[in-house]
This record gives C-alpha cells, structure tokens and sequence, in this order.
C-alpha cells in the first residue's frame, strides 16, 4: 500500500480501481500508479486525487471507457483505468 493512501487513512475494504466502477456509477480518484510522465499528462486533463469521476458507459466491448471529470467528457482505456484507486461513492 502506497504511503499516500496511509496517509489520508483510508480503510482498504473501500477501495476498488476505476475499470470496476459500473456505468452510472460514481466514484473520488485516491491514488494513481502509472508511470510519472502517463500521470501527469492526465493530472493535466483533471485525474488528480480528489476529484470526482462518473461512468458514463463502456463501449460494446468494455474498453473504452467514457468518463466525466470536471464537466467534461474523457474516454480512457481500461488497462489505464485498473491504475486508478478509487472510493466508490454510496
């Protein structure tokens, strides 16, 4: 477990990555493990810890998948969506 998720004390039972998130579903970005320069080309598109993100659906097959992060639409692959931790929201 990284250090920032023990840092901000969150339990682990909580926590899933955003592939699994359902269409429709919401969910705040924890923690992501991609490589440094993949992860701040999409800080810059608005994946930053705490944001929220909402599943807008998946393509026929399940990948890609369609988000809305900060007002505006992202489609993003699943492999790059299995490196997000996130918080489902209840």
């Amino acid at each position: 477990m990284s250090n920032n998720l023990q840092d901000q004390n969150i339990d682990i039972f909580t926590l899933t990555t955003l592939d699994t998130v359902p269409a429709g579903g919401s969910c705040t970005i924890v923690d992501c493990s991609l490589p440094a320069t993949l992860k701040l080309r999409l800080e810059e598109m608005g994946l930053t810890a705490g944001c929220e993100v909402t599943v807008l659906k998946t393509a026929p097959l399940g990948d890609p998948l369609e988000i809305r992060v900060r007002g505006y639409s992202l489609c993003i692959r699943k492999e790059l969506a299995k490196q997000y931790t996130v918080r489902q929201a209840d």
